[in-house]
């Protein structure tokens, strides 16, 4: 019973810094355009988050506790617990040194870290086979692909809609952008609600699992109101606090964002996240954001897109499953040598 509570705590731990983490990615064009204050913002995107974290669906949830393949007991225990360890320690890191990383990536790092720690790669849902040969997405496939496509997806609708946008208002005033930032209001809205629907029930599918492995619970496929609740408000918490490094990176370091660019930038970041989770991919919402901001900046003024800040977003991007892979397998080892075999 120990080793459960102190599992859940640091997937309590993880939710906070995740919300820390991708609440600037929710609002940072929203904030940066002029179109609500930042106190403003994290209120709305707070408010919106809990209720998506409520009414979300368990989708995404299930797909994350199915990337390990181990039975329920102190193993998995013990696996979830240094898994959860490699992600928080990546998100502090890159938190606190203003870097858009992703919590979704660090945390499938730091499963398979620790799952490979305690069996090897037998010990993970690859689920590569089965997504070519039925086409049916499962398992690391199905995270890798999402996160790999979401942000496309992103960046080819912020694109199209922004070249859109300047055709319908290409004879507007100035004024055309006070109803822009109005309609931002709502996005703002439906993105903190979608945010708070998948990134939420990533930390909902480690807390059922860890219930799973103690024999608390016979199934993780249905997460209970109390858990939504805890996570949600958690998340709140971390949205309340974000990370404003983070929105100085998204809002100002690779285009500099207009009100008709924030608009075109939620529209295709939300679209995104509605696909995602309607499939129950987990993404990561920086990335989808950074991708549309790229769409954007594309679409207006390719030569001004800070393209050097792009690259190093890229670059923490592909080190992030490696190294809270490697940090949870250390963990791993070290809880292993500790209690003398696991």
């Amino acid at each position: 019973m120990i080793l459960l509570t102190i599992t859940i705590g640091i997937v309590i731990l993880f939710t906070l810094t995740n919300g820390l983490h991708d609440a600037s990615s929710v609002v940072a064009t929203f904030i940066t355009c002029g179109a609500a204050t930042p106190a403003q913002a994290v209120m709305l995107a707070a408010a919106f988050e809990l209720l998506g974290a409520l009414f979300g669906g368990s989708a995404v949830a299930a797909t994350v506790a199915g990337i390990v393949k181990l039975k329920s007991g102190t193993e998995m225990l013990v696996v979830i617990l240094a898994a959860v360890v490699g992600a928080v320690f990546w998100n502090v890191l890159t938190w606190q040194f203003g870097i858009p990383s992703s919590s979704t990536h660090a945390l499938v790092g730091g499963l398979s870290g620790a799952a490979i720690g305690f069996g090897g790669g037998a010990m993970i849902n690859w689920g590569f086979a089965e997504t070519f040969h039925t086409l049916h997405a499962t398992g690391i496939a199905k995270v890798l692909i999402a996160l790999v496509f979401s942000p496309l997806l992103g960046l080819l609708v912020a694109f199209i809609m922004l070249n859109l946008l300047m055709l319908l208002f290409r004879n507007a005033t100035y004024r055309v952008n006070r109803p822009i930032k109005k309609i931002q209001w709502v996005l703002t809205a439906v993105m903190a609600f979608n945010h708070g629907a998948n990134d939420t029930q990533k930390s909902m599918g480690l807390i059922m699992l860890a219930l799973f492995s103690a024999g608390q619970v016979t199934t993780v496929a249905d997460v209970p109101i109390p858990v939504r609740v805890m996570v949600g408000v958690i998340m709140c918490i971390g949205v309340l606090f974000g990370g404003w490094s983070i929105m100085k990176t998204l809002g100002r370091g690779i285009y500099t964002i207009r009100p008709v660019h924030s608009l075109a930038s939620q529209l295709g970041t939300g679209l995104s996240l509605y696909f995602a989770n309607a499939t129950g991919a987990p993404v990561s919402t920086t990335h989808v954001v950074v991708g549309t901001i790229m769409g954007v900046g594309t679409a207006d003024e390719k030569k001004m897109v800070n393209w050097q800040a792009a690259k190093n977003i890229l670059f923490s991007w592909l080190i992030t499953i490696p190294c809270s892979g490697l940090v949870s397998w250390l963990f791993f080892k070290l809880l292993d040598l500790l209690f003398g075999g696991l």
